[in-house]
C-alpha cells in the first residue's frame, strides 16, 4: 500500500508539472474525499491548493472536511472570499462548527462573514454547548416530518429537502419540535398505501441523548444499537439535532487515542504522530516523565530505610528488580482490564466488591504459580548453576513476597481506576506508570518487613 501511494504521488506531481489539469481533474473525482484529502496532504501546500480548485464544489467540501485542521488553514488563507464562502455553505453543519473551534481568531472572524446567516446561527448554536458534549458534536440537518403526513407527502419531502441533510435513511417525527418518533425511508417505501399516516408506521420507543451527555456515552450508544444516527433533544424535551455513526466513529478513535497516550504516561495530543516535532513530543511527556521520578523518590527512600538490612543479607538486592517488575505488570494487567471494562460501560462503582474479589482470586492463582516458579529458579538457576549461597530462608522471603506483591498489585489495579471514576476523574491516568510506582513503593515495604520477620 505505501509503494502503491508513492507512485500514485508521483504521477499526481507529474501530471501537475505538465499542466495536464484535465486529467488530474478526471482522476480525482473517481476517489473518495479520504483518499483526495490524503492525497493533498503528502503533495505538499504549494501544490494544494491548485489541486483543490480542480474539484467540484461538493467533493471540495467533503474533501475539505476530511483535512487536519493545519491544511484547511492553510487553504482558507488562499481562499477568495467567493471560495471561501462557497466551502463553508457546502459543508454540514456539525462540520463547520469543528472548523471555527479550531481555527485563529483571525481565521474565524472571516468563516463566519463568509457564512449564510443560517449557516452563521446553526454554528454558534453548537459551539454554545460544553466541550465533548452531545451538543457540541450534533449536526441539525436532519429530516423532520409530521405525524399527520401521509407516506406520499412525507416521501415528497424527503427528495425536496434531503439533498441538504446529513442523513435522510432514518427521518424523524416531530410536533411544536417534541420527538414523537421515528420512521425509516425503508418503511415509508414499503408501505404500501400512500395516504397512510406517518404516525401509524412510526416507531414511538425512540431512544435519544441530551445535548449535554457526554459525546464517548454517545458512540457508545451508537455502537450498541447499531443506529446510523441518534436524536439529540435539549432540557425541554424539543428536538435540536442528530449525531450520524460516523462523528461515533471519530469520536471513539479520539478517546480511544487519549486513553492509550493518558496510559502510557503522555499528555494527549491533537497532531498525529508525523506531523508532531520533536518539541511537541517533549512538550506531552515530560510532565509525567518529571512526576514520575520524583515520586520514585519514596521507593528510594524505602530502600535507605533497610541499608542495614541489605548490608546483612546483600543477596536481598538482587530480586528487588524482579519483584518491583512482576508487581508492575501484574497491577498493570488488571488496571487495563478495568479501565477497559469501564469505557465500555460495563463496569460501575457498585461493581468494586465483586471486581475486588474476582481480582483477588486471580491473585491467588497468579501469585501461587510465581511464588513456585520463583522458588525453581533460585534453587535450579541461583544456586546450582550460577552457585549463589542464597540460603531456603532467603528463597522463602522472595517467594512469598512475590505472592503477596501480586495480590496487593492487582487490587491497587482494579481498585484506583474505580475510584478515578467515581470522583469524577479519566481512569486512564490511573495506568500503568501511576500504578507501578505505587505498587514499587509496596512491594519494596512488603518485601523489607518478611526479611526483618523471617531473618533478622
Amino acid at each position: 500500500m505505501a509503494m502503491q501511494s508513492i507512485r500514485f504521488e508521483k504521477t499526481i506531481g507529474k501530471l501537475l508539472e505538465e499542466k495536464k489539469y484535465q486529467t488530474l481533474k478526471d482522476i480525482l473525482v473517481t476517489m473518495e474525499p479520504a483518499d483526495i484529502a490524503a492525497v493533498f496532504e503528502d503533495i505538499g501546500e504549494e501544490r494544494m491548493p491548485l489541486l483543490f480548485r480542480l474539484l467540484p464544489k461538493e467533493t471540495a467540501a467533503e474533501t475539505f472536511a476530511e483535512l487536519d485542521s493545519e491544511w484547511q488553514e492553510l487553504l482558507i488563507r488562499g481562499f477568495s472570499d467567493r471560495e471561501l464562502h462557497e466551502i463553508i455553505n457546502e459543508l454540514y453543519v456539525d462540520d463547520a462548527a469543528d472548523l471555527v473551534d479550531e481555527m485563529p481568531a483571525n481565521v474565524v472572524k472571516r468563516i463566519l462573514a463568509q457564512a449564510d446567516p443560517q449557516m452563521r446561527r446553526e454554528i454558534n448554536e453548537i459551539l454554545r454547548y460544553p466541550e465533548n458534549s452531545a451538543g457540541s458534536i450534533m449536526t441539525t440537518e436532519y429530516v423532520s416530518l409530521r405525524p399527520k403526513m401521509t407516506v406520499a407527502e412525507a416521501i415528497t419531502r424527503i427528495r425536496r429537502t434531503g439533498v441538504d441533510k446529513e442523513t435522510i435513511y432514518t427521518c424523524y417525527v416531530t410536533e411544536e419540535r417534541r420527538l414523537l418518533g421515528a420512521v425509516s425511508v425503508k418503511d415509508l417505501l414499503l408501505t404500501l398505501d400512500d395516504e397512510t399516516p406517518v404516525s401509524e408506521i412510526m416507531d414511538e420507543n425512540v431512544i435519544s441523548v441530551n445535548t449535554l451527555t457526554d459525546q464517548e456515552e454517545v458512540a457508545q450508544m451508537l455502537s450498541k444499537y447499531n443506529f446510523l444516527a441518534l436524536p439529540v433533544v435539549d432540557q425541554d424535551g424539543r428536538m435540536v439535532g442528530i449525531v450520524t455513526f460516523d462523528d461515533a466513529m471519530d469520536i471513539l478513535v479520539e478517546e480511544t487515542t487519549e486513553d492509550i497516550e493518558k496510559m502510557a504516561g503522555m499528555l494527549p495530543s491533537e497532531k498525529t504522530y508525523l506531523r508532531s516535532n520533536a518539541w511537541d513530543l517533549f512538550r506531552h511527556r515530560i510532565p509525567w516523565l518529571a512526576l514520575l521520578m520524583v515520586s520514585a523518590t519514596f521507593t528510594g527512600m524505602i530502600i535507605t530505610g533497610f541499608e542495614s538490612a541489605l548490608a546483612a543479607q546483600v543477596v536481598l538486592t538482587a530480586f528487588i528488580p524482579m519483584l518491583m517488575d512482576t508487581g508492575g505488570n501484574s497491577g498493570s494487567q488488571a488496571s487495563v482490564t478495568i479501565i477497559r471494562a469501564l469505557s465500555l460501560g460495563e463496569l460501575e462503582f457498585a461493581d468494586l466488591p465483586r471486581v475486588v474479589w474476582k481480582e483477588a482470586e486471580t491473585a491467588a492463582l497468579c501469585g501461587s504459580a510465581l511464588a513456585l516458579l520463583c522458588f525453581g529458579k533460585i534453587l535450579l538457576v541461583d544456586r546450582l548453576l550460577l552457585g549463589n549461597p542464597i540460603t531456603l530462608g532467603v528463597a522463602a522471603v522472595v517467594c512469598v513476597t512475590m505472592a503477596l506483591t501480586v495480590l496487593i498489585a492487582k487490587l491497587v489495579g482494579c481498585t484506583l481506576p474505580m475510584a478515578a471514576k467515581k470522583i469524577g476523574f479519566d481512569p486512564a491516568v490511573m495506568a500503568s506508570p501511576f500504578i507501578t510506582t505505587i505498587v514499587d513503593a509496596l512491594s519494596l515495604l512488603v518485601y523489607f518487613g518478611i526479611a526483618s520477620a523471617l531473618l533478622f
